[in-house]
């Protein structure tokens, strides 16, 4: 197991339950996040799970703390949710002076798509920032980068979605690995990528 310490928000369902086992397969130690006290299912059994509102900018610096006291200092952010304040997180990884952030985007953020406008524009925004996260952290030692899928077949989009859209859609499992590969040493030269997952 590596002395890696990764956090993973948003666990309880989607990309982010497949991206939690997928970094703790990679010898991670993984702290898997969510709101939902019900708590993550078919997460590996021993794997640290902390309920809380990852959205809510109050509180990502207490959780990295207890986090990097307890666990150790994280090295590795994901963010499988549509929003996170990582300032106080990048805090404890500045002090390490390396580390790793993946966010989630999405196909209308990087290519303008008919029918998608506010979600390309939250999208876009997110792209940027990644990129500007980007250029002010790497000279720290911090890799940006971030996925974007298009369709996710994800349990709710196929119970919702007809099967000739849900044709295209990928796998979690598919992204996730992806996104392993991204908070791996074999990944080192990538920071400021946009990953398109798009599938086929």
């Amino acid at each position: 197991m590596s002395t890696h310490v990764a956090i993973v928000a948003g666990v309880v369902s989607g990309l982010g339950q497949a991206t939690a086992p997928a970094l703790h397969a990679a010898g991670l130690k993984v702290v898997a996040v969510d709101r939902d006290e019900a708590g993550p299912k078919e997460l590996p059994d021993g794997m640290p799970h902390e309920v809380a509102d990852a959205t809510d900018p109050t509180v990502p610096g207490p959780l990295v703390e207890r986090i990097a006291t307890e666990i150790g200092s994280p090295d590795v952010l994901v963010s499988t949710i549509g929003a996170l304040e990582v300032g106080d997180a990048l805090s404890v990884s500045k002090a390490k002076g390396s580390g790793v952030i993946v966010h989630v985007e999405a196909r209308p953020g990087v290519e303008p798509m008919a029918g998608y406008a506010a979600r390309g524009m939250t999208k876009a925004a997110l792209v940027h920032l990644v990129r500007t996260l980007d250029v002010e952290l790497r000279p720290l030692g911090i890799r940006v980068n971030a996925v974007a899928p298009q369709l996710i077949a994800t349990a709710k989009n196929k119970a919702n979605l007809p099967p000739e859209v849900l044709a295209a859609a990928v796998e979690p499992e598919a992204i996730a690995d992806v996104i392993a590969f991204l908070v791996s040493d074999a990944s080192a030269p990538l920071s400021g990528a946009v990953v398109p997952t798009y599938g086929g």
